[in-house]
This record gives C-alpha cells, structure tokens and sequence, in this order.
C-alpha cells in the first residue's frame, strides 16, 4: 500500500528525529565520563542539532530542498532556541508534558520554516535552462536517428559529430537538412576508430593515456602521434562541415586528459579552435540511495571524481588560451544511465539563472539511440562502442529527452 505524502514525511520525521535523539543520549554518555554533565548536556545538544540539520535537509523536506543542506543559519537559530527554552522551562516549574514535547514542536516549526525558505531560494535560482546534448552522431545509423529526431523536435541544442564514424557523411547530410541546425562539435576520438597507420603506439585507453600524462619518456613519445590524429580528425571535421571554426569535446571525455589537452592548446590558434567542454558537474540533488548504488555500481562515482579533477586542471588553461567553455556540466555522475528520476535530477540541478552567456551555459550530456542501434556499427573498429550501445539504456535516455 502506497502511504500518503503526508504519512511519509511524518516517518520521515521521526526516523530523523529518533536518530538525532539517539546521538544526543549517546554523546552525553560518552562525554559525561569525563566532563561534568553540564558541559557535556550542551556538547551533546549540538551534535544531536547536526544530525536533525543534515537529516531533514537531506530527508525529511528532500522534495523542499532538493538534496541540499539548510543554510547554516538554521542550525544556528535552532541550536540557541533549543538551548534557551529548555534552560528556561525548568525555572518556570513547566509541567513534565511541556518539557518534553516544548522542544520538538518547536524544531517542527524551525525545520519547516527552514525547508520553505529552502524552496524559495531554488525557486529563485532556476532561469536559463541548459543545453541538451548528445555525442556519437556519426557512429551509427540508430545513433543518428535518435539525435536527429531530438533536434528535429527542438529538444536538443547540440550533437557531436565522430567524424571517423561509418554513418558521419549521412548524419552531416541529415543535420544540415533541419529547419534550424543546432550547433555542431568535433568529437576528438582517441581511443577507437581512429586507424592511422603512422599513429602505431598510440593508447587506446583512456587510464593508458591518463598515465602516459605524467611519464616525460611517455609523454614525448606519444605527444606527436596524439597531434597528428587531432589535425586529422579537424581536417575531416571541415571536409563534412564546411566550418572553418572548431568546438571540441573528447569521445570518454579524453580531450580533459592532460597530454591531448597540450595537444589542442598548441593546435587552438592555427585550427581556430573557439570552444572546449569542460564537465565540473555539481551533484544530483535528490537522489535515493537506489541512485546512489546505480552509480556506484556502473563507476559513474568513480570517472566523476577523476573528471572534476581534470577539469579543474584543465579550465584555468583554457581560459589563459583565450578558449570558452562551459561552466557548468551534468553527465558523468550517470554515465551511461542518464534516463528517468535521474536525467531529470541532472536537468533540475544544472540551472542556473546566470549563464545567460551560450557559451557558457550549462551542458547535460546523452547518449541516445533507437533500438538496435549497436547491429549498425563497425565492430571492429568501435569495439567500445558496441557494448555501450548495445544496452537499452541507450533507447530510455531518447525517450526521457523526449518527455523534456
């Protein structure tokens, strides 16, 4: 049976409520072996204070406060009142039932005040919507039908295009045929499908290159062979295009390993390289745990970690170069699984009212495809590729874009 929104914030309450009481007794226990209780009392108060502060931001008003903490200013408040009411009642000879029962109305009261200014403020914070974009047109024929089909309804803003793709020539005819053609980018692919014959010790793992990054022998090895791809791959990108202007992100994001990262910056100037993507992505607010595992579980944490960590490398660098970039981006954290409660927590969460700048604006990334995509693909050269899209994660991530 399905409770009530009602019932469930009521349990919810009392499961936060139960916790911070139980930290408070436990605290006190503790401490009271080693300090007098009345020290100890306040000590203990304030940890049980933390508890209910994260608690019901975290549970209890999730839907009010979308995951995030309360400003510290409520613990504060509710810290002093609390302190100050319970020192007070016993002077006053206050019945054992408004001792008791005195506090909790008023952290009901507090945390409920707490979450409505919470909801305000997100309110308040929301304006441009991001940019939805999609990368691999050109790998396949199912890929390419998907993003096309999002950006014939106006629900994409940007595709990028694996110009080594089989499909690309086909995808760059069908792009060009829509009313109003969203913006275009090279998606830099290194480590499938790039076949050059003078390129023989080029990794084709994003860890490998990552590593290669920070040997010297390494990286003088394989820095000429990682140009030379780049300037093929831009000179494709012009042959379908017809641009003469480059945006550019990385097929697994590899253009934010430092080693390609030189590679565009020295090239930047001559290519006219205008724009690179960039993934600080903040995270889901509202997520249940059953998201949190799914993350978990497919190493979304993990490249989101390693992700935010290049990207912070590579942002001041591009922005010394003259280059623009996003600020904000969501994508990684679900990677591979961007569909349903979590496409649209990434969605809520990369808002922003102050990027009204498209350049900078907001990126929520998708991987969308029509069934059967992966039967459509050059096996042999997008190994990789064919057990990602093979997954039918791929056609849910089309049809959530298109519930936007």
């Amino acid at each position: 049976m399905r409770m009530t929104p009602v019932l469930s914030r009521l349990l919810r309450y009392g499961v936060v409520g139960g916790t911070a009481a139980a930290v408070h007794i436990g605290v006190l226990l503790l401490l009271g072996q080693w300090i007098a209780l009345s020290l100890a009392n306040p000590i203990a108060f304030l940890a049980a204070s933390m508890a209910g502060y994260l608690g019901h931001a975290l549970l209890t008003f999730r839907e009010e406060t979308g995951g995030r903490q309360f400003a510290r200013r409520w613990l504060l408040l509710q810290y002093v009142v609390n302190i100050s009411v319970c020192a007070l009642l016993p002077l006053l000879q206050a019945p054992t039932l408004v001792l008791v029962f005195t506090p909790t109305v008023l952290n009901a009261l507090i945390w409920s005040r707490a979450a409505r200014f919470s909801a305000k403020a997100r309110q308040q914070e929301r304006g441009q919507p991001p940019v939805l974009h999609a990368d691999d047109l050109g790998l396949a024929e199912g890929v390419d039908a998907a993003i096309i089909d999002l950006a014939q309804s106006r629900r994409l803003q940007g595709a990028s295009l694996l110009v080594n793709g089989p499909s690309a020539a086909h995808a760059v005819e069908a792009w060009r045929d829509l009313a109003e053609p969203p913006p275009l980018t090279l998606h830099l692919c290194l480590t499938e499908g790039h076949r050059l014959p003078n390129c023989p010790d080029l990794p084709t793992g994003f860890g490998s290159l990552l590593l290669a990054s920070f040997l010297p022998w390494q990286r003088r090895r394989i820095a000429p062979q990682v140009s030379t791809v780049l300037q093929q791959q831009i000179s494709r990108y012009r042959q379908l295009t017809g641009l003469s202007q480059i945006r550019l992100d990385g097929h697994q994001h590899i253009h934010l390993v430092p080693l390609v990262l030189d590679a565009v910056l020295d090239l930047a100037s001559d290519e006219s390289i205008t724009w690179v993507r960039t993934t600080r992505e903040s995270m889901p607010e509202g997520l249940s745990l059953r998201l949190w595992w799914r993350s978990l579980q497919t190493g979304g944490l993990l490249k989101w970690l390693v992700l935010q960590l290049l990207s912070g490398l590579a942002t001041p660098r591009l922005r010394r170069a003259g280059l623009a970039t996003n600020r904000r981006f969501a994508g990684v954290f679900f990677s591979g699984s961007m569909f349903g409660t979590a496409f649209r927590r990434n969605w809520e969460t990369a808002y922003s009212s102050s990027e009204v700048d498209r350049a900078s604006q907001p990126v929520v990334l998708i991987h969308p495809a029509i069934p059967d995509a992966a039967s459509g693909m050059d096996q042999e050269a997008f190994q990789q590729s064919v057990a990602f899209f093979s997954s039918t994660n791929r056609q849910k991530e089309w049809t959530s874009a298109r519930q936007l």
